[in-house]
């Protein structure tokens, strides 16, 4: 009789060939077997539970270094473990930036025995380390090249053509793009309001990312580069992006999906702001339009947290960005319950596809020889986001409030039960992401 490590029992267990109702077997940290029998160290009863594949967030800034007052890495990795994620990319719009090979290893160092979740970290582009690039993006838990081709939170900005091509001429894994136009938002500034965030989607308009978007697509085409467009929030730029599969994949938020202005800027005002912004229903109705043909590869949630008191400063002083990452499946989860969305969608959109969009080894399904990573959610579940939940520094959520249906019950990392039932483990085990593009420098 075998015995593993941990058994998990009596779940729908979600694998590749779709749900079936079998325990499954871990032992060191991996997946043994789907349908496994025998004796166990630990074993979890998941009866009236789904066992999705970890949830995989490719999109959060966890603001450490030098902003730890907004997020530090265990505060930010604690909300995604409660949040139900066992894995995140972090951002490189810190203090100092990551966008050196002694950046990323300092963040690395600072992440051992403090990040509750598997973990990589993006190497931000900049005009002076553009030659640099391939090197760096192979390093041991580096996630790859971010560019901001529109300013947002930090100095991190390429915005000209000819330093665009530079970046993109240098590596060969896919870019990440956050994708607004610089000239055209500066020529655009006066469309600001003065205590009115509602103006925000004025200024940063849907021209501002169509035309930064068709400009990277067409400069990554001359460079036979991939890359992958962050928080897309216009139908159009998906239509466009449907068209150049080839070279581009993307991602969309739950925020986008889930807010709409009309109503967000009312009720939210500043705490609504974010880049790119909130934009009409017709905008978000014409992403799930998208969303169900099958265009969006990704949803990450684009975690920006910021302090009360800064959010509450006058718009447009006042700071975008919104915390997210603990309640990006709690979202999904209930647009699943709505029927907008199917659980096999959620599973393609949070794990299958991030392991297929930047080629993450171990991770992404429920099947032999792959990471122990589980999320454990109970779709039925019917509770209200409250204040006390949400364990991000910055201390409130947009969500907060809000009625849901779905929640996620248990984070297991590696073999290891992080969270359950809202309690953590008594230590942080997270260790980096592998890549299998870098899995032999």
């Amino acid at each position: 009789m075998a015995h593993y490590d941990l058994i998990l029992k009596n779940g729908t267990v979600h694998t590749p060939g779709g749900p079936v109702q079998a325990s499954v077997g871990v032992r060191a940290g991996k997946i043994v077997e789907v349908g496994a029998s025998g004796d166990a160290g630990e074993t979890i009863d998941c009866a009236g539970l789904d066992i999705l594949p970890g949830v995989i967030d490719s999109q959060v800034h966890f603001r450490e270094p030098g902003l730890e007052h907004k997020e530090d890495l265990e505060s930010g990795s604690r909300s995604a473990v409660l949040g139900g994620v066992t894995a995140v990319f972090e951002m490189p719009n810190t203090k100092p930036n990551t966008d050196s090979a002694d950046a990323l290893n300092h963040k690395l160092g600072r992440a051992r025995h403090r990040m509750w979740c598997d973990h990589a970290f993006y190497v931000g582009a900049t005009a002076a380390n553009a030659e640099s690039l391939a090197e760096l993006e192979m390093l041991p838990g580096a996630a790859g090249v971010k560019i901001f081709m529109g300013a947002s939170t930090g100095d991190l900005l390429v915005a000209e053509d000819s330093e665009l091509a530079r970046v993109l001429a240098s590596g060969v894994r896919r870019v990440a793009i956050h994708s607004e136009d610089e000239a055209r938002m500066n020529a655009r500034k006066g469309e600001r309001i003065a205590g009115d965030p509602a103006s925000h989607p004025v200024w940063r308009d849907d021209e501002s990312a169509m035309l930064s978007t068709r400009r990277i697509i067409a400069l990554a085409r001359a460079a036979r580069r991939r890359i992958h467009i962050l928080h897309i929030t216009t139908p159009a730029e998906l239509e466009f992006i449907a068209q150049n599969k080839d070279i581009a994949t993307c991602e969309v938020t739950p925020q986008h999906l889930t807010l709409a202005a009309e109503d967000a800027y009312p009720r939210l005002g500043t705490y609504a702001q974010m880049n790119p912004p909130i934009r009409s229903a017709a905008h978000r109705e014409g992403l799930w339009r998208w969303l169900n043909q099958g265009v969006p590869d990704v949803i990450g949630s684009d975690h920006a947290p910021h302090t009360i008191e800064e959010k509450a400063k006058p718009y447009p002083d006042s700071p975008s960005g919104m915390p997210g990452v603990q309640t990006l499946l709690p979202l999904l989860l209930d647009h699943v319950a709505q029927g907008r969305l199917s659980l096999q969608r959620l599973i393609e959109l949070t794990s299958a596809g991030p392991q297929r969009v930047f080629g993450i080894v171990g991770k992404g399904r429920i099947a032999a020889g792959y990471d122990a990573d589980f999320t454990i959610v109970d779709r039925k579940a019917q509770w209200t986001v409250e204040e006390d939940w949400v364990a991000s520094r910055c201390g409130w959520s947009p969500f907060t409030g809000m009625k849901l249906t779905g929640k996620p019950v248990g984070t297991i990392v590696r073999g290891h039960r992080v969270m359950w039932d809202g309690g953590l483990a008594e230590a942080a085990i997270g260790e980096p992401i592998r890549f299998e593009s870098s899995a032999f420098s």
